[in-house]
């Protein structure tokens, strides 16, 4: 006879499974792996080389203590499905304490695949990932600890909650057996934070899309977990629940000071959720830094479309005086900011890179306002199109241009197609890159 507790056969789905696997404990039997002792932890060689990923988590420290220690991750492995692209991830870098890692690029990338190898979900097929001083997959030395191993927690993309249960058992479910005054003290704790108190005795299907999202993500809390990883934490939402969710998310996260890694293709929420990115493009991280680094100063021009540059044109550096490059892009002359690191010498060849949301528009023949722009574009509107409670404005200003303003900024000018429109830019807000970085 099955238990009340055990999940019935209609949810044996592949995320189904994936959430009994993690809710395992240790004490349960599981299959030995080589390299693997039960009773103590794997430990790296002293003096190893790779760099840690940016996370960390906080340790148990005294109260007159003035830092947390920290334990961090380095991941570097590869893992490739039959008739599918090779994985190949390089999780590592300097960061600070407690930042949430958003793993970020189109659908297809690799990014959900990597964060399952980091669960243990999925078995890379060579590499190396650790947590501190624990090894938790080495090819070299065929060491694999399976999921439950690595005390982590995991929100699937389509929650797996399990139907038959209600909230408080789902979320208990995987706490195992420790004694029932801390098993409530737990339960109680993450869903007054979560703010799930009052519904802890429904069933799923009575929840809405937000609510069963707060009760997969104290399911994967309450366990307290070392490493936390949330696989679309947003996607099945809709819009006005989604924006509301993204706030509370990364206050959440913030407050519980759990290494995060956060999988997303949406680019408000990778901005929202994350301190740090990890830009993923058919199977390969192709740069990694802070989110505002990465968003404003892409590598090259496929994670500058992945990135959501609006304005991407051809130019050829002309000039470069005191710090700034003149770049002539068709019939105009831009002048942006010149570095070695951007490629900044008369004669390169360049795309401009320019987001919407750093073009200011004036009306033409309106008094010039006091700006440091140095790039007046005199331009025409081509179209514009509402999104929310903005605009998107496209123009040609002797080169196509996006800008982006306020609904009711764009009332206020009156904008019309074929509109005559100027368009300011400052020099630091067009990022350079190479031509020949391009793909």
């Amino acid at each position: 006879m099955r238990s009340k507790l055990q999940p019935p056969p209609e949810i044996i789905t592949r995320h189904g499974i994936d959430a009994l696997v993690l809710a395992r404990k240790d004490t349960e039997a599981l299959p030995r792996q080589r390299g693997m002792d039960s009773g103590h932890p794997l430990h790296l060689n002293a003096g190893s080389p790779a760099q840690p990923l940016a996370l960390r988590r906080n340790e148990a420290v005294s109260s007159d203590s003035a830092a947390a220690a920290s334990v961090e991750l380095t991941a570097e492995f590869e893992k490739q499905f039959v008739g599918g692209p090779l994985i190949k991830a390089e999780l590592r870098g300097a960061g600070h304490a407690y930042s949430p890692t958003v793993l970020f690029g189109p659908s297809g990338s690799g990014k959900s695949t990597a964060l399952r190898c980091l669960a243990g979900l999925e078995r890379p097929d060579r590499g190396m990932i650790r947590f501190g001083d624990e090894v938790w997959f080495d090819s070299a030395r065929r060491i694999f600890l399976p999921p439950q191993r690595r005390r982590i927690g995991y929100l699937f993309q389509d929650y797996a909650l399990f139907p038959h249960l209600r909230v408080a058992q789902n979320i208990a479910y995987g706490l195992g057996k420790i004694p029932a005054a801390e098993r409530r003290e737990r339960i109680e704790e993450i869903t007054a934070l979560l703010e799930l108190s009052d519904l802890a005795d429904r069933y799923p299907k009575q929840l809405s899309g937000g609510q069963q999202q707060r009760v997969a993500l104290a399911r994967a809390l309450v366990c307290r977990p070392r490493l936390l990883l949330l696989d679309e934490p947003l996607s099945a939402l809709d819009a006005p629940t989604r924006e509301h969710l993204r706030r509370q998310l990364r206050r959440w996260l913030v407050q519980l000071r759990i290494a995060t890694i956060v999988v997303t293709h949406d680019r408000l929420e990778a901005i929202a959720l994350g301190d740090h990115i990890v830009i993923f493009e058919a199977g390969r991280v192709r740069q990694s830094g802070s989110v505002q680094q990465v968003f404003s100063a892409p590598v090259d021009l496929a994670v500058a479309r992945i990135v959501g540059v609006d304005t991407i044109e051809r130019g050829k550096v002309v000039r470069v005086s005191d710090g700034l490059a003149t770049i002539q892009v068709g019939p105009k002359k831009l002048i942006a900011l010149a570095s070695s690191s951007n490629h900044g010498e008369p004669g390169d060849e360049v795309y401009i890179c320019i987001h919407a949301e750093d073009v200011v528009l004036e009306q033409s023949g309106a008094i010039p306002p006091q700006s440091s722009a140095r790039n007046r574009l005199l331009g025409h509107v081509q179209s514009l199109d509402r999104e929310g409670p903005l605009v998107r404005i496209s123009l040609h200003c002797g080169f196509p241009l996006k800008a982006l303003v306020t609904y009711q900024a764009c009332q206020n000018m009156k904008l019309r197609e074929g509109d005559e429109i100027v368009a300011l830019i400052k020099a630091p807000a067009i990022h350079l890159i190479p031509r020949g970085s391009s793909r």
